[in-house]
């Protein structure tokens, strides 16, 4: 199988220079991901070195094999570089020229110019090492939901494992700067491989980026920005979720509506800078006493909601009380302010484990009501009793309203 250098070098300088050109087009619509712009640098600085190599014979071997692997490296340090800036992390100026430096000075050695298999070797180990540091960069961001995370991290390994492969190759072929040497079926191979994955990864990069970008949409669709938990729509669908999972095996649960007490005269007193970090003191602290089947959501202003799973009447009361008591502590003083803020509950219990939330809140809401009129800072049980005792406040205030009126 015959393949003209010429061809392979116009087609690859094309393919990367509009690649780097379409990702940095990419990157001016949605500047938020600057890895982008890291990415689309990576592909126009190869189709620079693609141009360096397509030189040979017409300039010196300083600029068409020395500058132009330099550049190549530099190409790969750069997509390693978007890669750490894409997960958040800072970039390494001294590893990012790295690569570049070591191949220049190695350049200089007399015994380095003279063996083709060291400067194979040192090439094909550059490569890899940045080939392979960019995958385990994806690799340590893994937690992110991202589907299109894990064939980035295959296919940049699997790369690097094949680069290696023109080490060997290298003792085996005898190298020639004519267009003999292509015609080895496995440099071949290679030479596609290289231009197939350069066009793959970055339509999955960009693919990383775009995903990326739909997620915090999404997530800020459904999380309270204040206190950074579930808002009022994302609580009642994980709530809904959660009932169905466990429809099967019903287990007794326990759903609290919270209420902090006499919170606008704490916004009126210290203001609401203040005010908003006592709701997030609360969303922290509530929080942390949570298991990891239990939700929490901020229902709007100081109304908070929580589901604990698999809990009953005594465990549910101890987990809301180890929240109002710390609520309490961490609250007292806020940024330097005696805030004294605290907590109301209501609970209400579900024994048969098929949790209806709204109708639950509903019932929680009656407790919460008693727990505001016996003086807050306290956690109310809905029961019978306290159904009653509602009914008949009720009733007595209505007549109290009547006899008003008829007087």
């Amino acid at each position: 199988m015959g393949l003209d250098v010429n061809t392979l070098f116009l087609v690859t300088i094309y393919v990367e220079a509009m690649l780097g050109l379409l990702l940095l087009f990419a990157w001016v619509q949605n500047s938020n991901i600057h890895a982008v712009a890291w990415w689309g640098c990576a592909h126009l600085l190869r189709a620079g070195s693609v141009c360096l190599f397509g030189m040979y014979g017409s300039v010196s071997d300083a600029i068409s094999i020395d500058l132009a692997n330099a550049v190549l490296f530099t190409a790969f340090a750069v997509t390693w570089t978007g890669a750490r800036v894409f997960d958040g992390r800072d970039v390494q100026p001294m590893y990012l020229v790295g690569g570049a430096v070591l191949w220049l000075i190695g350049c200089r050695a007399p015994f380095f110019v003279d063996s083709m298999e060291a400067r194979v070797l040192l090439a094909s180990g550059i490569i890899t090492a940045y080939t392979w540091a960019t995958a385990y960069e994806f690799w340590r961001g893994r937690r992110e939901p991202l589907v299109s995370r894990w064939p980035a991290i295959f296919m940049l390994f699997a790369h690097g494992s094949l680069f290696l492969l023109r080490t060997p190759l290298s003792q085996v072929l005898p190298w020639s700067p004519t267009n003999q040497v292509f015609d080895s079926v496995w440099l071949t191979v290679l030479s596609f491989e290289a231009l197939l994955f350069t066009i793959a990864i970055a339509f999955i990069l960009l693919a990383m980026a775009k995903e990326r970008t739909e997620l915090r949409h999404k997530t800020a669709a459904l999380v309270d920005p204040l206190t950074g938990i579930a808002n009022r729509r994302a609580f009642l669908e994980e709530a809904a979720a959660l009932a169905k999972r466990h429809a099967s095996k019903p287990r007794p649960s326990a759903v609290l509506l919270a209420d902090l007490d006499h919170f606008k005269s704490i916004n009126d007193r210290f203001g609401h800078a203040v005010g908003d970090q006592v709701l997030r003191v609360f969303a922290e602290t509530a929080s942390a006493k949570l298991g990891t089947l239990d939700l929490i959501g901020r229902l709007g202003g100081e109304e908070f909601a929580i589901v604990l799973y698999d809990a009953g009447r005594d465990k549910g009361v101890a987990i809301a009380e180890r929240i109002r008591l710390s609520f309490a502590e961490a609250a007292a003083m806020v940024d330097g302010r005696p805030a004294g803020s605290t907590v109301s509950m209501g609970m209400v219990i579900c024994e048969n484990g098929l949790v209806d939330v709204p109708a639950l809140l509903a019932q929680a809401d009656e407790a919460l009501y008693c727990a505001k009129e016996r003086g807050r800072n306290r956690v109310e049980v809905a029961s019978l009793e306290l159904v009653l005792e509602r009914a008949q406040q009720s009733a007595t205030s209505s007549g109290r309203l009547a006899a008003q009126s008829a007087a």
